[in-house]
């Protein structure tokens, strides 16, 4: 047993209200929650104390190994890179996120996620890494070979999650073809050739692979219990077809539909932060807060923006839409459960002291002050 640390003169944002007082760690755990303003122990100064954000769907890893169009980085400097980014918004928890299943367009090849994942391993056993670290693959399911590329991780313990998504143009995310000709045509420099040349090969791809992949993927996650998550539902039948494979988390359901079926049929709805911070979605459908006002928005991600994370709680609770615990629940306890993890995401005894000290001022973004792992300073 380790003497106590108290963490006083705080606003503890406990599961459903904020309390002034301090929060007592020992072993790594929450001991207690103080009520009254102490002056023992690390003056928080009055700020928020909150628990450490759990991170299910960030794709930023990839970026890290290849940040250029042609270079690849020292792995283990890519690792840490992307752990010092997560750690420091206030992330204590992440799900890394890495694509299986390949096209003309990918940098990162199966090979090099299984390197990835080999070099967390690694890390970890090192005491390189400040958050805990987790892997989320996301598999491309119209793809040739993304059976091949998930088969190299799915006996991996740390593969605790998976997505299936089929990006192939005319439905789902992608749905506007308009829109997409526009986004490829400014992203790779697309002629028109070139787009309606890779919009008939990646249709006939899809309509020979998804339904055959999605179904043997889906079965080797439930047979190792692996959650498994849609990505970019659409319609009923996409959330038919997500129900029929034991889905759990609805990622980005791009119509209040999709979102409303996959609800009723006990999936957490999972939608990025992102399209909090900028009221809507880059890619035209439907946002974030216009589910959190039908009572459709269990969880939140950063998605492309690890720090867009916290933003979000931020801004949800200033902008009125809701108060400050619930805002916290979408990126702290919600996920946490959506994926089984019973020992974080809430402020309270017998917790992990996965902790964040956060000051914000109106109308800025928060700070994040400070981040402690299983009550040790990591950020």
């Amino acid at each position: 047993m380790t003497d106590p640390s108290i963490f006083a003169n705080a606003r503890i944002v406990l599961d459903d209200t904020i309390v002034e007082g301090a929060v007592a760690v020992e072993d790594g755990r929450i001991a207690e929650i103080l009520p009254s303003r102490s002056t023992g122990g690390e003056d928080m100064g009055g700020d928020y104390l909150m628990p450490g954000l759990v991170e299910l769907h960030t794709d930023q890893i990839e970026g890290h190994l290849n940040p250029r169009s042609g270079v690849v980085w020292n792995a283990m400097a890519a690792v840490q890179a992307h752990d010092g980014q997560v750690a420091t918004s206030g992330i204590t928890t992440v799900f890394d996120a890495a694509r299986v299943g390949s096209d003309e367009n990918t940098r990162t090849g199966a090979e090099d996620v299984a390197t990835l994942v080999a070099t967390i391993e690694r890390a970890t056993a090192e005491g390189r890494l400040r958050a805990e670290h987790f892997v989320h693959l996301r598999c491309e399911v119209s793809a040739d070979d993304v059976v091949e590329g998930f088969d190299l991780l799915k006996d991996h313990p740390r593969l605790k999650l998976v997505s299936l998504m089929d990006h192939a143009p005319g439905q789902r995310q992608f749905h506007d073809l308009a829109a997409l000709r526009a986004y490829l045509t400014d992203k790779f420099k697309m002629s028109e050739a070139d787009f309606e040349a890779f919009a008939r090969t990646r249709i006939a791809q899809s309509e020979k692979n998804a339904g055959p992949h999605r179904r043997a993927i889906a079965a080797e996650c439930l047979a190792r219990g692996i959650a498994l998550a849609s990505h970019d539902d659409a319609t009923i039948a996409h959330v038919e077809e997500s129900i029929a494979l034991g889905t759990k988390i609805s990622e980005f359901p791009t119509t209040i539909a999709a979102a409303e079926a996959s609800r009723a049929a006990g999936m957490k709805v999972l939608m990025g932060a992102p399209n909090v911070v900028r009221g809507r979605s880059h890619s035209g459908n439907i946002s974030a807060i216009d589910l959190m006002r039908a009572g459709l928005l269990d969880v939140l991600s950063s998605d492309y923006v690890p720090f867009s994370l916290i933003q979000a709680v931020f801004a949800l609770a200033e902008g009125g839409k809701v108060p400050l615990p619930a805002a916290v629940r979408l990126a702290t306890a919600n996920p946490a459960a959506a994926v089984g993890l019973t020992d974080r995401g809430i402020v309270a005894a017998g917790m992990r002291a996965d902790l964040i000290r956060v000051a914000h001022a109106p109308g800025e973004p928060p700070v994040v002050r400070a981040v402690w792992r299983q009550g040790r300073r990591v950020g």
